[in-house]
């Protein structure tokens, strides 16, 4: 609950900060963000990023970072590549944190020293409040709250400098669509941040979404997190998978080798029920895993076998091929030491109910004893657990 309020006040701060960037009249000669050029060069570049081709990616950047070597962007977009090889797997993989944390310095540095330079600069505001807020993440992610409370102070620090307001680049749209959105959507979901929220301004959520929506028809840079953004917020915030959909289609089909991407198409598949297309894409994620595919690992695996186990068990009425998976699902689940997840708790439940209908009560016991170790007292598949060991014990007494 810490670390979730945490990360919503992170969001809020970024939104916040961005929206509030909105400056006075800039020399656009000075500005690689809206350079359409510069937008050429990083094309596939952005692409190799989001598609998990990291060398790639970088060995473009790089070619900013010698062409502009104080500006802030090319260490930005190199600090992303760390950021993704994180984000598959953001509670355990740490070997990319120090990198990570250093190219986002840099870009700090160099952003602050444009803003010293010229206050009414709208880059230096927008790099750091996307450095800041990544920082602020990961130190949340890693519970290091006060390094992350200090991100977000920093990011406030610039808000006394955004009295007027008047061009928007769509990049910087990103970050109004965010805050609007949040702002309301925070106080509405959680009571107790209401007082907090009467500091800031009130947003409009249908606003914020509809400018999240601009920023994927215009945005170069901010594209792919505003769609990242808007099949959350539709899939979760909203309980709409059905709009989340066709973005997590998109982003699936536009960066095929992206695991979290991947995973979260396939979850939408899996609840929505379209088993069909579903079977192929988490199969796909499988083979990637023996692969040994970049980003995927146990977290893309345990969600992919179990939905294989699913539809074979549901669909197929093949109990054994179902067993095979949702054994998967525990090896993966176990691997990462996920044992309070509810693919894990429930791909238990599946075996011991086909290892009951089998008559192996004494095998369905086992994975109900790793039920009543592992879940909580109100889990639905602790209650089950404890009324199998019940019927267990009376199976025991009978049969000696």
């Amino acid at each position: 609950m810490k670390k979730k309020f945490f990360l919503l006040i992170i969001f809020l701060t970024i939104g916040y900060f961005s929206r509030a960037q909105r400056l006075p009249h800039i020399d656009s000669v000075d500005i690689l963000l809206t350079n359409m050029a510069i937008q050429i060069e990083c094309t596939s570049g952005v692409n190799d990023l989001y598609n998990f081709k990291f060398d790639r990616a970088a060995s473009q950047f790089r070619w900013i970072q010698r062409n502009y070597p104080e500006h802030p962007l090319p260490y930005f977009l190199l600090g992303l590549i760390e950021w993704w090889k994180i984000a598959p797997n953001i509670e355990k993989n740490t070997q990319y944190d120090e990198r990570f944390f250093q190219l986002m310095d840099s870009a700090i540095y160099f952003a602050e020293e444009m803003f010293d330079t010229n206050e009414n600069n709208a880059e230096a505001p927008f790099f750091l409040a996307g450095a800041y807020g990544f920082i602020g993440r990961l130190h949340s992610e890693r519970n290091n709250w006060t390094r992350a409370a200090f991100a977000g102070k920093k990011a406030l620090k610039f808000l006394e400098y955004s009295k007027e307001h008047t061009d928007l680049s769509p990049e910087i749209l990103f970050g109004d669509g965010l805050y609007n959105y949040y702002s309301v959507w925070i106080p509405e979901n959680y009571p107790m941040l209401k007082p907090i929220m009467l500091l800031f301004e009130k947003g409009d959520k249908e606003l914020g979404i509809q400018q999240l929506e601009t920023v994927v028809k215009e945005a170069f840079y901010t594209k792919v997190e505003a769609q990242y953004f808007l099949m959350r917020i539709y899939s979760l915030e909203e309980s709409k998978p059905l709009k989340a959909l066709p973005i997590a289609s998109y982003l699936y089909q536009t960066y095929p080798d992206n695991p979290y991407f991947h995973r979260y198409y396939a979850r939408l598949l899996y609840s929505l029920g379209r088993y069909a297309e579903l079977k192929t894409v988490a199969q796909d994620i499988l083979d990637k895993i023996d692969a040994g595919q970049i980003g995927y690992e146990e977290i893309s695996g345990r969600y992919a076998s179990f939905y294989l186990a699913t539809i074979y068990r549901v669909q197929y009425r093949d109990e054994e091929m179902a067993s095979t998976y949702y054994e998967k699902a525990i090896a993966f689940s176990e691997a990462i030491e996920a044992y309070e997840s509810g693919y894990y708790l429930h791909a238990l439940s599946n075996l011991g109910q086909i290892a009951a209908n089998d008559e192996n009560m004494d095998l369905a016991m086992r994975y109900y004893d790793k039920i009543l170790e592992h879940a909580s007292r109100k889990h639905s598949t602790h209650k089950e657990a404890r009324s199998f060991r019940k019927e267990y014990r009376r199976y025991k007494r009978q049969n000696g």
